[in-house]
């Protein structure tokens, strides 16, 4: 037997209402594969009238207003987290300096093309201050 099935109301009320008729618990157990004990379980409900249709509503109706309140927590929660972070693009220092980019960094930093002579290269690349000495 499969365990942690789950069954529809209207399958279980079915159920139930062939063993009140006088079908056994035994044939209604073999032919739906079901535990004789879950039979009797489904029999007391029914005749509680738990597989009613207004009380399956009722249960449908609770079910769906906690899923309605666990969603308007989230959406509080994205909310909360939305404001900070726009908060946060405000007060953020901005760069001093001139244009970056976040695949090259800054434009200072990127590499200079090697012209043809090779000793004109080496004086682009030495600041100033050491070509003077």
């Amino acid at each position: 037997m499969a365990k942690h099935r789950s069954h529809s109301t209207a399958f279980k009320r079915q159920v139930a209402q062939k063993f009140i008729a006088g079908e056994t618990l035994h044939g209604l157990a073999k032919r739906h594969d079901l535990s004789r004990d879950l039979i009797r379980l489904w029999v007391q409900k029914y005749e509680a009238g738990a597989f009613d249709d207004d009380a399956t509503a009722a249960d449908m109706i609770q079910e769906y207003e906690a899923r309605i309140a666990a969603l308007e927590r989230l959406v509080g929660k994205q909310a909360l987290e939305l404001e900070f972070q726009k908060g946060a693009l405000k007060n953020a220092p901005r760069p001093k300096s001139g244009p970056t980019s976040v695949i090259t960094g800054p434009w200072s930093l990127r590499r200079r093309r090697m012209p043809a002579d090779g000793d004109r290269a080496l004086d682009r690349l030495r600041p100033a201050s050491d070509l003077c000495r």
